[in-house]
């Protein structure tokens, strides 16, 4: 549904590129299958398109706790997604959670294409995610080799 679609295009772009340390997955509309997939993981991003006050293509990350942390309008599975998280916290196994949310203006019209200012957001989310797997991911530290004392 055009700009709803906003997540979707940023995971495919991701799985072109490739992203090291994450395993990526368009959650669609899975709803209350994915509560497994999300309870299987400490750290879990979600790309999503939001209506919300920002312009179209504002992106934006947000670490929410709860379901009411949500954006008041999360695509047209808001409630779906905002319940998941509800079930997960209640079953008191929430992982971590990174939100990026891209704001659209309006997602009720059918059709496959962005909207320009959504498709020119989807670097912008890309990098988020990638520095949110990066964050999450941290490298362990490089030995130093030393030789008459010297670093090498």
């Amino acid at each position: 549904m055009n700009d709803e679609g906003a997540g979707i295009h940023v995971i495919s772009s991701l799985e072109k590129e490739g992203l090291p340390g994450a395993d990526l997955m368009d959650g669609g509309t899975g709803g209350f299958h994915l509560l497994g997939f999300i309870q299987s993981y400490t750290t879990i991003i979600i790309v999503d398109a939001s209506l919300d006050r920002f312009p179209p293509g504002h992106v934006r990350v947000l670490h929410p706790r709860y379901a009411d942390d949500f954006p008041r309008q999360l695509s047209a599975h808001e409630i779906g997604l905002k319940d998941l998280i509800d079930s997960a916290c209640l079953l008191g196994n929430m992982p971590q959670l990174h939100l990026v949310a891209i704001s659209v203006r309006d997602f009720q019209d059918m059709g496959m294409e962005l909207s320009p200012e959504v498709e020119q957001a989807i670097p912008e989310a890309m990098r988020c995610v990638r520095k949110l797997v990066e964050e999450n991911n941290p490298r362990p530290p490089v030995p130093s080799t030393e030789v008459e004392g010297e670093n090498l």
